[in-house]
């Protein structure tokens, strides 16, 4: 009786987490359907003038300069 028992708790516990993973709620797809279409669209025209807007570095920036020297070291024989 005790192994059927503990076999039971078991079998109830795997149940619960795999249900806890697939998500296990209702979703209302209606709503969501909605919401995406009120996002504002993005014009193609506006997007290209404000790249072209954005100056360009004169210096390559390197993110790593603190991290190594700027210039490789040499190797002394």
């Amino acid at each position: 009786m005790r192994i059927l028992v503990m076999a039971a708790a078991v079998l109830a516990l795997t149940a619960a987490s795999a249900q806890a993973q697939m998500g296990g709620g209702r979703r209302q797809s209606n709503e969501a359907g909605a919401k995406a279409d009120n996002k504002p669209k993005v014009d193609e025209k506006a997007y290209k003038a404000a790249l072209e807007r954005i100056p360009e570095p004169k210096e390559k920036y390197d993110p790593w300069s603190g991290a190594r020297p700027s210039e490789p070291a040499k190797k002394s024989k």
